[in-house]
């Protein structure tokens, strides 16, 4: 078996590999991810140093509903785990024409869900700002934003499904080059819709791109375009290229409930989980927007930034999701642990140096994002902050991923749920008062620890391996 990739046959013939294969084969199956990852941190870097470039109110009312928006997304991708777990572990068994019926099925739920969700935020959107606390100056661009970005969620919900399929069906390289593509696409099309006549700046470079001059509306645009662009062509690579999954002969497309149930079993803890942890992201917003528009604004770009630490975890944790998954589906129990703990030690060894690196260098990361020096100082100094969390946040990142992969979603949640409530949103309220924005930092670096303890624990426990019997 290579040992640069993951040999489901040969797994489920009974080959062990050994611990050095096994690392190879977990960072040969993060790398496109991580690669992916960087892309996207990078251009949400130039993103947010675009919207930047137009003032702290501009980054402030972005900012006032992005945690909405996460809600919005988290609720699409949790629905879509519940589809991609299940092709993980019918393409670990061996049984491809089943994994692409729940494939064609999954197309269906999840146009009706972003259809569903994106009605919703349209709905909504002339109140969001108003229920955040925001500023009223705030208001009216906030809500143009959010509006926007809701019917973003159609495109965006089609886009996890497909990015989700294709990794879980061991093709980690397509999925993360066109993750890519997206966005560089993004960046492109704000430059249209956000540049004046005299063009835009980009840190200290002013770009000579004349464009619609459409403010924080046209990086929702920009979103929106790129968003719709790549759905297409996951879902195109995914139908029609993929190796496992492309719909060769006639199925099924009407959602039946041998599909539904193990998606819902999946996928329900999760979406509580989401609603919940998202309603406390809600919350977290409204504690900081009394803190002024510099906070808001330095708030907003360092959660930008830290992505620069956690990109090498998301793409450990999908390398683990699809590992443990595919494992499991071949009922190979020993694998599924030992690929989780390995996943996991490798995930917060790079984290922890990625953690090194954004301390060192947060005040010069902060201002290639902002001109404004106050919001620059706040940025960094929160970063710095968050640094020492890394390490744990890792953990419970890669530690929900091999969980995920297990069909292991409810003890997980009910972490996350009891950490983010339980300890984040009462002492930043606690906090917030009394140290600003720093005071909130530390709440959510000191709960970042708790829950990674937490995930360590649960893996280590080993009970989440009774699903593979």
């Amino acid at each position: 078996m290579a040992a640069s990739a993951l040999d489901i046959d040969s797994l489920r013939a009974g080959h062990t590999p050994t611990r050095g294969e096994m690392a190879w084969m977990v960072l040969a199956m993060s790398a496109p991810a991580i690669l992916a990852e960087l892309s996207t941190t990078l251009m949400q870097y130039i993103d947010a140093a675009m919207v930047g470039s137009l003032g702290a109110h501009a980054t402030a009312s972005i900012g006032i509903v992005e945690s909405t928006i996460w809600l919005l997304d988290g609720l699409a991708g949790c629905m879509a785990a519940g589809f991609t777990v299940q092709v993980a572990q019918l393409v670990g068994a061996g049984r491809d024409e089943d994994a692409r019926n729940v494939f064609r099925q999954a197309i269906v739920v999840m146009l009706g869900i972003g259809i569903a969700l994106a009605v919703g935020g349209v709905a909504v959107s002339s109140r969001v700002p108003a229920w955040l606390g925001a500023d009223t100056q705030l208001h009216a661009d906030a809500s143009r934003y959010f509006l926007v970005c809701s019917c973003a969620i159609v495109p965006l919900a089609l886009a996890r499904l497909g990015t989700g399929m294709l990794q879980c069906s061991g093709d980690m390289r397509t999925p993360s080059a066109l993750n890519v593509l997206s966005c560089v696409l993004d960046v492109c099309f704000n430059a249209v819709f956000l540049s004046g006549p005299e063009g835009i700046g980009l840190g200290p470079v002013t770009l000579p791109v004349p464009g619609l001059n459409l403010g924080v509306v046209g990086a929702a645009l920009g979103t929106l375009c790129a968003q719709t662009v790549t759905a297409a062509l996951l879902l195109w690579c995914a139908c029609l290229r993929s190796e496992r999954l492309a719909f060769r002969e006639r199925g099924t497309w009407l959602p039946a409930a041998s599909t539904m149930r193990p998606a819902w079993a999946v996928s329900w803890p999760m979406l509580l989980e989401r609603v919940v942890t998202s309603s406390a992201y809600v919350a977290c917003t409204a504690i900081v927007a009394p803190l002024g528009v510099v906070a808001v604004a330095a708030n907003s770009l360092a959660i930008t930034a830290e992505a620069v630490c956690y990109m090498p975890g998301y793409g450990i944790e999908t390398a683990a999701t699809t590992i443990v998954g595919q494992v499991v589906g071949a009922r190979r129990r020993d694998l599924a642990r030992s690929f989780a703990r390995l996943a996991t030690v490798l995930g917060m060894l790079v984290m922890t140096a990625s953690g090194v690196v954004m301390f060192v260098l947060a005040p010069q990361i902060m201002a290639m994002l902002t001109p404004d020096v106050a919001v620059r100082a706040l940025g960094a100094q929160v970063l710095r902050i968050e640094a020492f969390a890394e390490p744990l946040f890792a953990a419970s990142m890669v530690v929900a991923g091999a969980l995920r992969g297990a069909g292991d979603t409810l003890v997980p949640s009910i972490i996350s749920l009891a950490s983010m409530w339980g300890v984040r949103i009462t002492l930043m309220a606690v906090l917030a008062p009394v140290w600003g924005l720093p005071g909130v930092w530390a709440a959510m670096a000191f709960e970042l620890c708790v829950r990674g303890a937490l995930f360590l624990v649960r893996l280590l426990r080993d009970r989440w391996l009774d699903r593979v019997d």
